[in-house]
Parts: structure tokens; C-alpha cells; sequence
């Protein structure tokens, strides 16, 4: 019971993030002059529907999503079939207008992904949170640790020394030391640290962890020094300035993510699947709520606002049949100023599919192998 209740939480988010994603779609279409026929929260049949306009919205039976169904989005598949060398298309269609409309139309899913987690990181900002972390003082995992390497140590860092800054951003405690180095993974960074008083700087090359695909400089924290501490709070604006701040930081982080997977990180571990998602989320909603509305509403807000920026960045991907692809599309067609052959889109369609149908292979197997390993737990 409690795993169905975790997966239905976990359901429900997510089907707000494709909601908010499609409701992008949504405005830009409209804006450019195409034609919504539909517009769906969740998937499946339709249990109820209005009709406002032109538009038919409804409400479907699975909890899975949604979709913006546009005038003409077809049109190049009917073209295929009818061997055409080129798409016939409505002036109120997808494929009717002009090349620089369709790629705003196609980019405005991903931006309000973008936005969502921007409002919600700035939420988190104005509310605050509590949390537990060490002292930002280190020690060096070689000496505490049998058999571990310490990049930090060898670039000449000391146990008993505190780091105030990695690439100019400052850290309080431990916990910003690893959310700021595990963004560098294979990369060579700059860590400011205080030693008896005195200001010493060192450049340290940190390690890729190939189980999490993040970076490593081999330090540890002293136990003792944990305690709970209260996150800064900010106004309004400042809120909405750190807002867009933190999301811009994840993307970097997710694509330095996506990189790193070419680097021989174990995928099964770094690609999640649905099911492993939509679990995690359900379970980080439930018992955050549990503990307090508060942190609740924070927790929650954090880890929809990580799933938004992925959805964010893997929609924008170059990649046929993704947002990014249509875009490209898009910006070709108006370099080359015409329409491209229906035959060629579907030829690349195929291989987006192919992609994705890889990609989704790979998570799926990664999502047998955790829950597998769990359970035997």
C-alpha cells in the first residue's frame, strides 16, 4: 500500500511537470496563430471535455502526462504517404507557419520547465529550510579512509583546513563543498581554504566517481561538526534573482550529467528511468510531509523543480521527434528558405525513435537493476 500511495504521488507530479510543459506549447501556439484542437491533462480516454472555441480540453483517464494537440502536426506524415515533395499545410497549421514561429512553439515546453523551476527554487529562497551538514573544515580521505585517493592532498591540502571558496563561490559547509564539486567532475578546479589563519589557494584536477557520475577531491568531514543550520532567506526579488540562478546551475550540472556518461559512468546508475522517478518522488513528497509542512513543501519543490530542468534539457536535445529537434528543423529550413522533403523528416524521425527507444531500454533495465538490488536489501 504504501509503495501504490508513493507511486501515485510520484504520478500526479509528474503529470503536472508534462502539464506545465504542454501548457508552454499551449500559449506559444496560440500566440503564433496555430490552430489547439486539443488540450489534455493526463492521457488515455477521455473521461470529460469542454469544447471552448477551437479548442477541445479534457481531462483522460491516465495520470501520465498530457498533450497539446496543434492543427497540421501530422502533416508531414500524410505528405510522406501521398509522396509529395513537400508538406501542404493551412496557414493555422503547425507546418504552415513560419520556420521561426514553429521553433518558438517548439521551445516555449521546454522554457516553462525552465520557469517552473525558477519560481520554485525561488519559493524554497523566501520560505527557507533547515538542514544538517559538517563544518566546511576537512580532512583527507587518504588518512581516513584505507586505500582512497586524495586529489586534494596531492595538490597539497592538509586535514584541519577549511575551504571558503571553490571557483570563487563561496561555501559554508560541507554540503556546498560537494554540491559545487560535484558539478567539476575530470576537471581541474580552484579551492580557497583557511589554514592557522593564514588565506592559501590550490588547484586540485578532481576525480570522476563512475558510480554517480560526479566529482571527487578525496576529503571528508569531521562527524562532530554536524549540526543543524538554517539556509538564508530572501526577499521577493532577491528570491526571484536566486531562483534563476539555482536553475541555470542545475542545467550546467545536467549537462556536465549527460557528459559524463560518455565517460564510462555506469548508466545504470546515472539514467533513471519512470518507474525509479515517479517512485523516488512519491517517497520524497510522502515522508518530507510527514516530517513537517514545511519541509514538505520545500523537499517537494526541490525535487520537481531537478525533474523540471531535466525535462528542460533533454527536450531541447538535437534529437528528432524532441523539442530540440523540431527547432533545428526549424532554423534549416529557414537557412536553406524552403520546406524540407516530407521523406527526410520521417527518415530522421525514425532515427529519434530509435534514440529514444535506446535510451528508454537503458533506463528501464537500470530501473530493474535498483529495484532488484533494493529488494534484496
Amino acid at each position: 500500500m504504501s509503495i501504490a500511495i508513493s507511486i501515485i504521488i510520484g504520478l500526479l507530479c509528474l503529470t503536472f511537470l508534462v502539464f506545465f510543459h504542454e501548457g508552454g506549447h499551449f500559449i506559444a501556439a496560440k500566440l503564433c496563430g496555430v490552430k489547439v484542437e486539443s488540450f489534455s491533462i493526463g492521457m488515455g480516454p477521455v473521461l470529460l471535455h469542454k469544447k471552448i472555441r477551437d479548442t477541445d480540453y479534457r481531462i483522460s483517464l491516465l495520470p501520465v502526462g498530457g498533450y497539446c494537440g496543434m492543427k497540421g502536426e501530422q502533416d508531414f506524415q500524410k505528405a510522406v504517404e501521398m509522396g509529395l515533395s513537400e508538406i501542404q499545410a493551412d496557414k493555422d497549421s503547425f507546418y504552415g507557419v513560419h520556420p521561426l514561429k514553429r521553433a518558438a512553439i517548439a521551445f516555449a515546453g521546454p522554457l516553462a520547465n525552465f520557469i517552473f523551476a525558477a519560481i520554485a527554487f525561488a519559493i524554497v529562497s523566501m520560505i527557507g529550510y533547515s538542514y544538517y551538514s559538517a563544518s566546511a573544515a576537512v580532512r583527507m580521505a587518504d588518512e581516513v579512509y584505507e586505500g582512497t585517493h586524495s586529489s586534494a592532498h596531492e595538490a597539497g591540502m592538509q586535514t584541519g583546513d577549511i575551504i571558503k571558496a571553490i571557483n570563487g563561490e563561496s561555501v559554508a559547509d560541507f554540503s556546498d563543498i560537494v554540491s559545487i564539486v560535484s558539478i567539476h567532475p575530470d576537471e581541474t578546479i580552484t579551492v580557497d581554504v583557511e589554514r592557522a589563519g593564514e588565506m592559501l589557494q590550490f588547484k586540485i584536477k578532481t576525480e570522476l566517481n563512475k558510480e554517480t557520475g560526479g566529482g571527487l577531491i578525496g576529503v571528508a568531514n569531521y562527524p562532530e561538526s554536524i549540526e543543524k543550520r538554517e539556509s538564508k532567506r530572501y526577499s521577493f526579488f532577491q528570491a526571484m534573482g536566486k531562483g534563476v540562478v539555482e536553475t541555470i546551475k542545475l542545467c550546467r550540472a545536467t549537462a556536465v550529467g549527460i557528459a559524463t556518461l560518455f565517460k564510462g559512468v555506469k548508466v545504470t546508475n546515472a539514467v533513471s528511468g519512470p518507474a525509479r522517478i515517479t517512485t523516488m518522488l512519491g517517497d520524497t513528497v510522502k515522508e518530507s510531509f510527514r516530517s513537517s509542512i514545511k519541509a514538505g513543501i520545500v523537499n517537494t519543490l526541490e525535487f520537481t523543480a531537478l525533474i523540471s530542468v531535466s525535462l528542460f534539457m533533454m527536450n531541447l536535445l538535437p534529437v528528432p521527434i524532441l523539442d530540440g529537434g523540431l527547432i533545428l528543423a526549424s532554423f534549416v529550413e529557414l537557412i536553406v528558405r524552403r520546406k524540407l522533403p516530407p521523406l527526410l523528416l520521417y527518415r530522421i524521425q525514425i532515427i529519434g525513435v530509435v534514440f529514444i527507444a535506446l535510451l528508454f531500454a537503458v533506463a528501464i533495465y537500470g530501473d530493474i537493476h535498483y529495484f532488484t538490488q533494493n529488494f534484496r536489501r
